[in-house]
């Protein structure tokens, strides 16, 4: 199983410059096949794009400065980027012609042959480097290297591994047989077993922070040093933002893998539903579907069933006693009560309804039998 495994590096200003330079020549050489293949008088194939690219390394001297295997993954990267393209054309969807790739936003280059770096305790070597660079932790996966990705965000570096390995195929033989969860905005998860996660808000807590250092960034002059520095604070803001909502979508998504055998979630139109003026920033800071991914991935490495409750199954409005449907429930109505003389919290009702739906779709079909 490929597995990858992110880990943040300690670069000196020596290596930084190296790995800026590697970024920066990625992002030029890209540009530069992509303005090229996008006239309609040449068409793209991958030959053509790496005879290209040998006149661009020819063209520019500093591409000599990195290593040949990292500014040669731009055309390869942008052969994918075709091809989805291409994809998206044939199955009638709007295809999203690719798109040229700006400073200081996602920048990264790899090096994938395990021959071009390696892994030394805390340390990473890589092609045409002198030096090797401090990891701040060494590789937990044992396993067999595949490549590795060098990112820039915030300031930061990240180093992200791609390791065929099976340390993380766990099994938990104690675990109990079902949960139905209810995801929601005021509390994050609310589990048919009655228990509540509480949901966070990084961004909401960290919003004045954020204007302020937004309205100092309006006041500078573009392109400037201070420019510069008022707009790598707000990068970091937003990092740590990010970081901190990943966060709780790890402790859940860890509780619920290791604790039940069987998960039942519901398929939410986020899409949809931050159209939502008044909620759409409440619905984003909550991380919907970064949760349902970190569910549906560590369920599949430690063995346990995630169910997907369809996007119209009435969980809200079904009793999950004698499952009678109530229509005119409202989102106000926060106090679920059934003539059936059931009274229970609103989302309690839900996460147990979807529990119940679950165990319903897991069961065998008798007549089949």
């Amino acid at each position: 199983m490929l597995l990858a495994h992110k880990i943040e590096l300690r670069p000196t200003e020596e290596q930084k410059e190296y790995l800026n330079k590697a970024c920066g020549t990625v992002r030029h050489c890209y540009n530069q096949l992509l303005e090229h293949f996008s006239k309609k008088e040449t068409p793209f194939s991958l030959q053509a794009a790496n005879a290209f690219y040998r006149e661009i390394r020819a063209a520019f001297e500093w591409y000599s400065e990195i290593s040949y295997h990292i500014s040669q993954n731009a055309v390869q990267d942008l052969n994918n980027a075709f091809s989805h393209f291409f994809r998206r054309v044939r199955l009638g969807q709007n295809p999203g012609f690719p798109k040229f790739k700006a400073k200081d936003i996602r920048e990264s280059f790899s090096l994938r042959s395990p021959t071009r770096f390696g892994v030394f305790g805390r340390s990473l070597r890589i092609e045409k480097l002198k030096t090797r660079i401090d990891m701040r932790q060494p590789i937990r996966l044992q396993g067999k290297l595949k490549q590795v990705t060098i990112s820039k965000r915030a300031g930061m570096y990240f180093a992200s591994f791609l390791i065929d390995t099976e340390d993380y195929v766990q099994d938990y033989p104690n675990r109990q047989e079902s949960v139905g969860v209810d995801l929601g905005i005021k509390t994050l998860a609310t589990l048919s077993t009655g228990e509540t996660f509480p949901n966070s808000r990084p961004l909401q807590k960290n919003l004045r922070k954020l204007k302020k250092l937004q309205r100092n960034l309006a006041r500078k002059k573009k392109e400037s040093n201070r420019y510069a520095r008022a707009k790598l604070k707000i990068q970091k803001l937003h990092f740590s933002i990010a970081r901190q909502r990943a966060a709780i979508a790890h402790q859940l998504s860890n509780y619920l893998t290791k604790t039940f055998d069987r998960i039942v979630i519901e398929d939410l139109n986020v899409k949809g539903m931050i159209k939502n003026r008044k909620l759409s920033r409440a619905i984003s800071d909550v991380g919907f579907g970064m949760l349902r991914h970190f569910i549906e991935y560590k369920a599949k490495l430690r063995k346990c069933i995630v169910v997907i409750a369809g996007r119209f199954f009435p969980s809200s409005k079904t009793c999950s006693n004698c499952g009678t449907k109530k229509q005119n429930l409202t989102l106000a109505d926060r106090i679920f009560s059934c003539d059936c003389g059931l009274v229970i919290d609103r989302d309690l009702n839900a996460a147990i309804t979807l529990n119940n739906y679950g165990r319903d779709q897991c069961q065998r079909d008798l007549k089949r039998t």
